[in-house]
C-alpha cells in the first residue's frame, strides 16, 4: 500500500483563520516517520494546484453512535504554495479541496529558506520542531525596522542577542576585515566583553562625555532641581551658559549672536558657577548693579562688562538688593556638589572640558583611528545612578543628530541620492526598561524624549533601535509599540504577556499563548522581516556574554572559599 493510500483525512470546515480536518486512522496519518504534534505542518491540496500549508492547533476525538472514533484536527491556514513559490494568506483555498497530508521537510524549507532572496537573508535560528530548517529573516526589514528582544529571566535574551549582532557584523560581501556594521549597545549589567571581545569597549574608567554638548533640559535636569520649578535658577543659569559660550567661541560677532542654550558649543563650567556666585551677591548702588574687581576697579553690569563676572569672585558696590541676591544659594550648592564629586569626573571632570567635538563621535561610532570597531559597547554598570539617564540620553541624541545632518550632507551632494546614510546604526538597550520605563518621573525625562524621538523618526536618518527588557510592561509604549520584529521568549508575567499581545502586530492564532512554556532559547519570532510568525530555536552564539545563571549548589558543596575583603573595598572605593 502506497503512502498515499494509507493517509486517510479530509477537510470538513474551512474558514479564513482555521481548517478543521478528520482523520480515521491517526497512526496512518503520517509521511515517512513524521510525527504528528501540536505545532507539526500539513499540507492541504485544492483543485487550482496549490497547496495550502497549516500549523496544527489542537487535537479532539469525536465517538460515534456505533462507537467509531474520529480524530478532529483543527489547523491554522499559513499560506499556499503555488507554482513553486510560498504566498503568505489562507484565504483562497478552492473548494472542494483534494486530500490532506503532513507537510514534507521540502515543502517547509520551501516556506522559509526559498521565500527571501538570496542577497537579504540573514540567519540566526532554526525551526524549533525541527533544527535543520533554517529559519531567516530579510535582513533589510529587520533592521531598518525597530527590533524587540523580551524574555523573562533565563529565558536566553543575553544570548540571543550576542548571536544576532554576532551574526550581523560577521557578513560580509567580500573579503575584507571589517564589514559596514554599526552597533552601539547600552551593557547595563557588565555582560557583554566576553561576547565582543574585538569591541571598542568603554566603562567609567575610559568614559569621557563632554558636559558641554548637553541640551538645556539635560543641563537643567542635572544641575536644577526641576521639581522646585525655581525661574530665577533657570534665568541665571541660561544666561551663564550661553554668555559663555559666546565668550569661549573664537569667531566673528555675528556669528557669536547666533549662540543659544542648546548650541554644540564649549562653556567652563567652574567659569558658569562663578558667574551665579556673583549674581547671587550683587547690590544695588545709585539703582545700579556696580562692583569692584581684584585690582580695585569698580565698574557697573551691563553687556560690555558682563564677562568679568566669570572670572573672579567680584565685591559687590551699594547696599539695596540686585534682582536674585541670594535666592540662588540652593542652586550653587548644588552646582559645587556635582562639579567636585569624583564620580562625574567621566562627564564633568577636566577630560570632557578637553575632548572634542570629532573625538566623541570618533569614540561613538568605534571610529578611533588606532582601532575601528563595528561594536561600541558602553559599560553603564559604574555610571552613578543620578546621571545614568542623561549619559543615555546624550549618547543616543548625539547619535541620531549624526544621522540628521550626515543625510544633509548626502543630499546636499547629491538630491536624487536614495540611500539616507550609508553608514547606518543600531542602538542596543539591554534592560531598556531601565531607560525608557512607563513612567513619567523627571529622572527618565532625558532618556525616554532622546530614545521615544529615534524610534518615532530615526529610520528617516538611519538609526534603528533594538530594545531587550525581561519587563516589556514596563517600557514606555511610545517607544515599544514603534517596534515592527519581534523575538517574544518566555514570559510568565500576565501583564508582560498581555502587554507584548496588545501590541503585537500579528498574532496568528494562539501562538502568542505557547510564551509561558518555551524552552531556553526558544523564541516567537514575529514581523515585517520574516515569512509568518514562528516558533524559533536561536542558535548558539560563538562567545557567550557573562550571564549565565550561578551554579548555586554546586558552589555551595565546595570547601569554605575566603574572601579579601581589603581588596574588594579598594574596588569598591574607586
Amino acid at each position: 500500500m502506497s503512502v498515499n493510500e494509507k493517509i486517510n483525512a479530509e477537510v470538513i470546515s474551512v474558514f479564513p483563520n482555521k481548517v478543521k480536518i478528520s482523520v480515521d486512522k491517526l497512526e496512518d496519518f503520517r509521511v515517512a516517520d513524521e510525527t504528528l504534534k501540536v505545532g507539526s505542518y500539513l499540507r492541504v491540496f485544492d483543485n487550482d494546484k496549490a497547496v495550502l500549508i497549516a500549523i496544527i492547533e489542537n487535537f479532539s476525538i469525536e465517538v460515534s453512535d456505533e462507537g467509531q472514533r474520529k480524530y478532529i484536527i483543527e489547523a491554522n491556514p499559513m499560506g499556499l504554495i503555488k507554482d513553486g513559490e510560498f504566498i503568505r494568506g489562507g484565504d483562497s483555498l478552492a473548494i472542494p479541496p483534494k486530500k490532506v497530508e503532513p507537510a514534507t521537510e521540502e515543502d517547509i524549507r520551501k516556506i522559509y529558506t526559498e521565500s527571501i532572496p538570496d542577497n537579504v537573508k540573514f540567519n540566526f535560528s532554526s525551526l524549533s520542531t525541527n533544527n535543520d530548517i533554517s529559519v531567516p529573516v530579510d535582513g533589510n526589514k529587520f533592521f531598518n525596522k525597530h527590533i524587540a528582544v523580551v524574555g523573562s529571566t533565563g529565558s536566553g535574551k543575553s544570548h540571543t542577542l550576542s548571536t544576532i549582532l554576532q551574526n550581523a557584523i560577521n557578513e560580509k560581501d567580500g573579503n575584507f576585515e571589517l564589514n559596514n556594521s554599526h552597533i552601539i549597545l547600552f551593557d547595563i549589567h557588565s555582560e557583554y566583553r566576553s561576547a565582543f571581545p574585538e569591541a571598542n569597549f568603554i566603562d567609567i574608567s575610559n568614559l569621557t562625555l563632554p558636559y558641554w554638548l548637553l541640551n538645556s533640559e539635560e543641563l537643567e535636569e542635572l544641575f536644577l532641581d526641576t521639581e522646585a520649578n525655581d525661574h530665577n535658577q533657570r534665568n541665571v543659569f541660561k544666561e551663564a551658559v550661553v554668555n559663555n559660550r559666546k565668550l569661549k567661541l573664537n569667531r566673528d560677532a555675528a556669528d557669536r549672536e547666533k549662540i543659544h542654550f542648546d548650541s554644540p558649543t564649549f562653556f567652563d563650567l567652574n567659569e558658569v558657577l562663578q558667574y551665579v556666585e556673583n549674581r547671587n551677591n550683587e547690590r544695588k548702588k545709585d539703582n545700579v548693579i556696580q562692583w569692584k574687581d581684584s585690582e580695585g576697579e569698580i565698574f557697573i553690569d551691563n553687556e560690555e562688562n558682563r564677562h568679568k563676572l566669570f572670572f573672579e569672585k567680584l565685591t559687590p558696590q551699594g547696599t539695596s538688593n540686585g534682582g536674585v541676591t541670594g535666592k540662588l544659594i540652593n542652586f550653587i550648592n548644588r552646582l559645587e556638589n556635582k562639579i567636585n564629586d569624583k564620580r562625574f569626573d567621566f562627564l564633568l571632570g577636566d577630560p570632557s572640558k578637553q575632548i572634542t567635538f570629532e573625538e566623541t563621535l570618533e569614540n561613538l561610532l568605534g571610529y578611533k583611528k588606532e582601532a575601528k570597531s563595528n561594536v561600541t559597547v558602553f559599560d553603564l554598570s559604574g555610571v552613578p545612578f543620578e546621571v545614568l539617564s542623561i549619559t543615555v540620553s546624550l549618547i543616543s541624541r548625539i547619535i541620531f543628530e549624526y544621522g540628521y545632518y550626515y543625510k544633509r550632507l548626502r543630499t546636499e551632494d547629491d538630491p536624487q541620492q536614495s540611500i539616507n546614510n550609508d553608514v547606518p546604526v543600531l542602538l542596543v538597550y539591554e534592560e531598556a526598561h531601565k531607560y525608557v520605563p512607563n513612567s513619567e518621573l523627571s529622572k527618565y525625562r532625558s532618556s525616554k524624549k532622546s530614545i521615544e524621538r529615534i524610534a518615532k523618526e530615526g529610520r528617516k536618518y538611519g538609526v534603528t533601535l533594538l530594545l531587550a527588557s525581561q519587563r516589556p510592561s514596563e517600557i514606555s509604549e511610545t517607544i515599544f509599540s514603534q517596534c515592527n520584529n519581534f523575538i517574544a521568549m518566555r514570559l510568565t508575567n500576565p501583564n508582560d504577556q498581555n502587554y507584548v499581545k496588545k501590541l503585537l502586530p500579528d498574532t496568528m492564532g494562539n501562538l502568542i499563548e505557547k510564551m509561558p512554556s518555551l524552552r531556553a532559547g526558544e523564541a516567537l519570532l514575529i514581523g515585517e522581516s520574516i515569512v509568518l510568525p514562528t516558533i524559533v530555536q536561536v542558535d548558539e552564539c560563538q562567545s557567550p556574554p557573562s550571564s549565565s545563571d550561578i551554579p548555586y549548589w554546586q558552589l555551595w558543596k565546595d570547601k569554605w572559599k575566603e574572601l579579601d575583603i581589603g581588596k574588594i573595598k579598594n574596588e569598591w572605593y574607586k
